[in-house]
């Protein structure tokens, strides 16, 4: 006879829930199959991902990247139509007046430093590349106001070159939930991130967690019950969820 609790039948491994094995593979430290797993749920959930800065041609999304420090996308996406209108590329900015540019990007926040930093990149472009937006790092990191967060969206976006992984706000903070990285700084992050991932991921990896930190993971608001990744987040820093238990499933001890 089955013992007392023990319907008789012998559950089937595959019985178990994907993510529940899942979570089970994520106590362990970090391995290659942890890595691809969570690549391929953060695939799955989004598929289609792009950079949000509005830009046609290198140069505007240089130009947007900078502006784009400490501020939201959006904000950004309403200032750099005007600026662009006005200023379309390398050779009219870099003659622009501060004031100027500073008037156009004043609702961003940082306006003055911001300005002088379009303007010196602009003044870098035409003295040292013809203006034009070069593919390279560390070219790109000696012009100013460009670092190598910056360079690695431009290169990364437009040149399609996984020069780095970009480490934003989302990504800084989602990593650390994730158990990726231990680090806070985000260079050391950057650094953590592309020994542990395939070179042919950078890229896309960041737009995914930007994606996700937008949509599920809210830094004030974690919706932690409905994300594609609970199965794989060890939740670092975050209490347990408390998880509602649904009418008739349980009896309550003073029932």
């Amino acid at each position: 006879m089955p013992k007392p609790g023990n319907t008789g039948k012998r559950r089937s491994p595959r019985a178990r829930s994907s993510a529940a094995r899942a979570a089970d593979d994520f106590q362990t430290p970090l391995t290659s199959q942890r890595i691809r797993l969570l690549l391929r749920l953060l695939k799955k959930a989004y598929p289609q991902v792009n950079c949000a800065l509005l830009h046609e041609n290198a140069f505007q999304l240089l130009a947007a990247t900078i502006l784009s420090a400490q501020c939201t996308d959006d904000r950004v996406n309403q200032v750099t139509p005007v600026l662009f209108a006005r200023f379309p590329d390398a050779h009219a900015l870099a003659l622009a007046d501060p004031s100027e540019v500073e008037s156009i990007i004043h609702s961003l926040g940082f306006f003055r430093a911001k300005a002088n930093s379009l303007i010196g990149m602009a003044r870098g472009l035409v003295q040292h590349h013809k203006g034009q937006v070069p593919e390279d790092l560390d070219a790109l990191c000696h012009l100013p106001g460009v670092g190598r967060k910056t360079a690695n969206v431009v290169l990364g976006v437009w040149f399609g070159k996984p020069t780095g992984v970009v480490v934003d706000t989302h990504v800084k903070r989602i990593t650390r939930l994730l158990g990726l990285t231990d680090q806070t700084q985000p260079e050391k992050i950057e650094q953590q991130l592309m020994a542990l991932l395939p070179r042919s991921e950078w890229i896309d990896f960041s737009h995914r967690l930007i994606y996700h930190g937008r949509r599920i993971c809210i830094a004030r608001r974690p919706q932690c019950p409905e994300c594609p990744l609970l199965a794989v987040c060890q939740r670092v820093g975050l209490p347990a969820i408390q998880t509602p238990v649904r009418p008739g499933s349980a009896r309550s001890p003073h029932e």
